[in-house]
């Protein structure tokens, strides 16, 4: 099955939730959280992606992280990944206890696909400081594809992780995850980049992100990856595909917003001030536009 095609059966598969000009979305992806060792890519930014989160929790925004939130090809069982980032999973409860919560698998998280092991591994967890099991995502769905509708317009936005794009990370997944779990993992521990990551293999990424701005651009709809952990933000009247990068960059973590009718795209990282002293700040890479001006920039293209 081609890219176009497996991107085209998430899409006709994926739930529709609608939003307005007073939504507020931010969409991240690619955490790779891990266990807590020194071969976990999210320890370094776990600070930014907290401090960040908690910002869009205090300020109303609906958080969608979009695939690879968890490292289940290098690391065997998601309880010690939640142990070693309890306060991270803790923030996520609070916005899915408020519904303002969407998580998508990717392809080193696909196993949350398996609704039993979603049932019976993200329910609750159990937490240290009350010494007991709490609630995590009781009931969660947690899917391969969002559709965000505007208003009561046709003007769609499709959210997915990406790989479907790249065959050897969706159809191929199992031996690309034994590859990692048992070749590349201890192979990269020692310096060696895994040739087969979108993320560490820029031909590759530039081929699936071919692929995914192609199937963007044949539908007229908006498309929102993740995968290649490779921003990317389109002006108004390019093929409209968009991707928030990730949280495992060597300094910053990004993300993707939506309010007030507009997208833009932002990275979060430890900034200094005047006197030296050191904070987690906000800073926009690309200033919001008006999603109505991509929705009539498709609509003129059609």
């Amino acid at each position: 099955m081609s890219a176009s095609k497996r991107l085209s059966r998430v899409f006709s598969n994926s739930k529709v939730i609608p939003f307005d000009e007073n939504s507020r979305i931010v969409i991240m992806s690619d955490c790779h959280r891990g266990n807590g060792s020194w071969g976990d890519n999210f320890s370094n930014n776990q600070n930014l992606f907290f401090a960040a989160l908690y910002h869009y929790y205090e300020n109303g925004y609906t958080y969608i992280e979009l695939g690879d939130g968890d490292e289940l090809w290098e690391n065997r069982t998601i309880d010690d990944i939640i142990s070693a980032h309890s306060d991270a999973f803790w923030l996520m409860s609070l916005f899915y206890q408020d519904n303002r919560f969407y998580m998508l698998y990717g392809n080193h998280d696909i196993i949350k696909k398996d609704h039993h092991y979603i049932k019976t591994k993200c329910n609750s967890y159990y937490c240290e400081n009350v010494n007991s099991n709490i609630p995590l995502f009781p009931g969660i769905d947690i899917t391969e594809g969002i559709i965000l509708k505007y208003r009561s317009t046709n003007d769609l936005i499709f959210l997915t992780h990406g790989h479907q794009g790249d065959v050897l990370n969706d159809t191929l997944w199992r031996l690309s995850r034994f590859l990692v779990r048992y070749l590349w993992r201890p192979l990269e521990l020692i310096g060696i980049k895994d040739p087969t990551s979108a993320a560490k293999n820029n031909q590759k990424k530039n081929m699936i992100e071919r692929n995914l701005s192609n199937w963007a651009n044949t539908h007229k709809i908006i498309l929102i990856c993740g995968h290649t952990h490779r921003p990317v933000f389109p002006k108004v009247g390019e093929a409209p595909y968009f991707n928030d990068g990730s949280c495992v960059h060597p300094r910053c973590i990004t993300a993707l917003e939506i309010r007030n009718g507009t997208i833009s795209l932002v990275k979060w990282a430890t900034m200094t001030r005047p006197d030296r002293t050191l904070f987690v700040g906000r800073e926009v890479l690309e200033s919001p536009i008006r999603l109505e001006d991509y929705f009539h920039a498709l609509e003129e293209k059609s």
